[in-house]
């Protein structure tokens, strides 16, 4: 593991021209570069040997396997045009550019080695029918040894690159070198035990590793379509822009953060930002300015605020807001409350405000949840009518 650890480092130093700038999307399209590169290389000569040698012992297995390769250099060309389209710049009709393109890379990938593992099913089926009897070979099985080594080889590299650049793409090709392993370990252990059973096992482990294709394309299509469906974002991206926008001295609160993301460390953010309410207005539009500007340069992040004034100096709110945080405190599915005011004067008030529950609360829990904070408030204050929006998840990703 050690030697195909230094080999993959090896090739990244000396064939990524400054690979350590991981957040440049002409170094993130070298990674995908190398990985395609070698992966067609790599592939392709284990597809010769495999489809020759399959022929020779015919063994449906280790020829669906050798189809198995072929698909996978295919994969790693449609990996170098994923990544050469998704490090486009953004045009009229692409404003966030096309960083996508490398989850849409990733996805045809997948589709490629569930399309394998389907045909793959069907012959070995037809052989378990129709069986043909596997001698075992010295050559044949040092072949495949040869073949696990590499398979194991590529999936340390993939690996590495995918963490290097957080790439779907690359993981998925990762994870498919190490089902690929996998597979070719199962058509060595059905060689090996041809030499104590007359048992056809050529078409049965055609099966195993046709299963095996299959639940490795599944399981990367998963991976690959949940950041085009849009997903929960990164506590540690999230943790970053709120420490970052309420280190400032004016900054009161944050709420309703909302992260799009359009590719790989291409995200743009909206966020609410509480300022006080007796500043003056220019000034506060300047500030917001200020801030958006410094995240933007800081964190690599489009970012836009929504400026909300609260009223500091009014006893008035700050009582009620206290005694509203108190009451609050009784209801377990609540997590905060923000965007609080009163509107109206007399006889009827109403207070208004953003309630942010657990993730899963129902409509219908929601509605309880109204009556039952309305009617705390107006045990103590009748006049105050409660005005409730719920947030199921205070930061969002799509």
């Amino acid at each position: 593991m050690s030697e195909q650890f230094m080999l993959s480092q090896f090739l990244v130093k000396h064939f990524i021209k400054d690979y350590q700038r991981t957040d440049l999307s002409e170094v993130r399209g070298r990674y995908g570069y190398l990985s395609g590169i070698v992966g067609i290389i790599a592939n392709t000569a284990l597809f010769g040997i495999k489809l020759a040698t399959g022929l020779m012992i015919n063994s449906i297995a280790l020829i669906g396997d050798a189809l198995n390769n072929l698909t996978d250099a295919a994969s790693s060309l449609v990996t170098i045009v994923g990544f050469k389209l998704a490090s486009k710049p953004a045009d009229e009709e692409h404003p966030f550019g096309h960083g996508r393109l490398e989850y849409i890379a990733g996805l045809i990938v997948s589709f490629l080695i569930i399309l394998v593992g389907y045909e793959l099913i069907k012959s070995s089926v037809d052989r378990i029918i129709y069986p043909v009897q596997v001698s075992f070979s010295w050559p044949v099985f040092l072949i495949i040894l040869f073949a696990i080594f590499v398979k194991s080889w590529l999936f340390f590299l993939n690996r590495l690159l995918s963490k290097e650049i957080n790439s779907k793409a690359l993981l998925a090709v990762s994870f498919d070198s190490l089902s690929d392993m996998i597979a070719t370990g199962c058509i060595g252990v059905s060689l090996i035990a041809s030499l104590f059973t007359t048992f056809p096992l050529d078409g049965y482990v055609g099966i195993i590793v046709s299963l095996l294709i299959l639940y490795s394309g599944i399981s990367l299509t998963k991976e690959t379509i949940s950041p085009l469906l849009g997903e929960v974002p990164e506590q540690e991206l999230i943790i970053r822009i709120s420490e970052k926008i309420l280190s400032y001295e004016k900054v009161v609160g944050i709420h309703d953060l909302i992260v799009h993301t359009y590719g790989p460390n291409k995200y743009m953010a909206s966020i609410h930002v509480e300022l006080p309410a007796d500043q003056d207005i220019i000034e506060m539009h300047e500030y917001i300015d200020l801030i958006e500007r410094q995240v933007a340069k800081e964190l690599n992040i489009l970012i836009t605020i929504h400026m909300d004034p609260l009223n500091l100096d009014c006893q008035e709110i700050i009582k009620m807001q206290e005694e509203l945080s108190q009451i609050l405190s009784e209801f377990p599915p609540v997590l905060s409350f923000h965007d609080f005011r009163i509107v109206g004067k007399g006889e009827r008030e109403n207070l208004v405000f953003d309630v942010v529950v657990k993730h899963g609360t129902t409509r219908g829990e929601e509605k309880k949840l109204r009556s039952a904070i309305t009617e705390k408030v107006q045990e103590k204050h009748p006049c105050y009518y409660c005005v409730i929006t719920f947030d199921q998840n205070d930061m969002l990703v799509n």
